[in-house]
């Protein structure tokens, strides 16, 4: 569905001067604060979230699946929808396959068809944790930590063929997460069961090129609930350090342990220059994959702040960031829930760009914690959303692209385009 850039021009002009009124108030507020509003709000417009292919389409559980209607049933479509997004926000300029969900039938068409939406190819993924239709050897006890050499060079090529994709793609990274693991006590021999992933890590990081970099997925339960074989950010920087500087973590926000301090691992990460992106989601008790911010918005605040600061400081030498959501959920209209995820991420963004450096630094090295919390406190409590929406209103996208999806019936539009019984592919 291509949009008519009238009615987004139509949108904003009734909501402008509501606007012009908030974001007058913020901007006069920052500015007595010391606050350089131009270059908050260059900085927010440049700010983009990578859109997930297989977060378009309703998701699921172990127990069923519930279509809304209206889903992309291709690639294509998927493409059309996330220029849809990028439209509406202007602030999710690319997008991320699922190999072999996703793969291209022609690359050169694809591509063009991306361009026409704005649209780059962010990471690809492969996908060992399925056994697909027709593939010779199966992944249920493992794929690159397999005790059997066959299976590990089954999933060995599959990786190697995802980057072959992405090539064709114009992408510059791999991510693999890894559902390998045991269920049970003796089940497998965990120093050879790293050293076998090593190994095939090895053979995957060879096939890179130049200048690609694979980032390293980690999550401490499930499919598995004995073990996993890249359990946790230690972990995966392990994996990183052995493999090489094209190697780094991958941070998923909902890849943790019960009140794990996320922020401390993304700081270690930085210092070490180690950090590959993020999949942003959020979550009550396990990999829920809720909508980002749903649940804990000072935590993802939280993490912003050491990513500002870590992306700002002369001492941090880390690659350029990956951003990306990874959520979907049952019971939401899957772009309604984009949607309002990459506002939560720009919103935690833009809370961390106005903490006061310089005074929250004076403030821990005098060990003044009470000053220090008022410090984070205060940036947290200051509402940017007028901000985003100016940095929207420049860009033309929407001062309110939620109202304008739900005004302008959009779901309802796929539906009458795509049908009432459509399934998004791969899920």
């Amino acid at each position: 569905m291509i949009l008519d850039k009238s009615r987004i021009d139509e949108h904003n002009d009734q909501l402008a001067a509501k606007q012009q009124q908030k974001f007058k108030f913020l901007a006069t507020t920052l500015q007595d604060e010391g606050q350089d509003v131009t270059a908050l709000l260059e900085q927010i417009s440049a700010f983009q979230i990578a859109i997930p292919s297989w977060a378009l389409g309703t998701g699921g559980t172990r127990f069923g699946r519930f279509s809304g209607g209206g889903e992309p049933r291709s690639l294509e479509e998927k493409i059309e929808d996330v220029g849809l997004l990028h439209a509406l926000n202007q602030s999710s300029g690319a997008i991320s396959l699922h190999i072999p969900w996703d793969i291209p039938q022609n690359a050169t068409a694809i591509k063009q068809l991306a361009a026409s939406f704005e649209l780059q190819f962010d990471a690809v993924n492969s996908n060992t944790f399925q056994d697909q239709e027709g593939q010779e050897h199966s992944y249920k006890y493992g794929s690159l930590s397999h005790a059997d050499k066959q299976v590990r060079d089954q999933a060995i090529a599959h990786n190697i063929e995802v980057v072959k994709h992405g090539i064709d793609l114009g992408s510059k990274a791999l991510t693999i997460w890894l559902s390998d693991g045991t269920d049970f006590p003796g089940q497998q021999n965990f120093r050879h069961s790293f050293q076998r992933t090593l190994d095939s890590f090895h053979q995957i990081y060879a096939a890179l090129p130049d200048d690609w970099k694979v980032f390293i997925e980690y999550k401490p339960y499930e499919p598995h609930f004995y073990s996993t074989v890249v359990a946790d950010w230690g972990t995966s920087l392990l994996f990183c350090q052995k493999l090489g500087e094209k190697a780094l973590g991958l941070v998923d926000l909902g890849h943790h342990l019960p009140n794990t301090n996320i922020e401390q691992i993304v700081s270690r990460f930085l210092m070490e220059g180690k950090l590959g992106g993020f999949h942003f989601n959020d979550s009550k008790y396990g990999d829920d994959d809720l909508t980002v911010g749903s649940m804990r918005p000072f935590q993802l605040f939280l993490i912003f702040n050491e990513l500002v600061e870590g992306m700002s400081s002369k001492e941090v030498q880390n690659p350029p960031l990956s951003w990306m959501i990874d959520a979907s959920h049952n019971v939401k209209d899957p772009l309604e829930d984009l949607l309002q995820s990459v506002e939560a991420i720009k919103i935690a963004y833009a809370q961390a760009l106005i903490i006061d450096r310089k005074k929250l630094e004076a403030a821990q090295e005098q060990n003044d914690t009470t000053v220090a919390q008022e410090i984070l406190q205060h940036a947290f409590r200051t509402d940017v959303r007028p901000l985003l929406a100016q940095a929207r209103l420049e860009s033309g996208a929407a001062i309110d692209p939620l109202a304008f999806y739900r005004q302008n019936t959009i779901r309802q539009e796929l539906i009458r385009q795509r049908g009432i019984k459509t399934y998004t592919t791969g899920l």
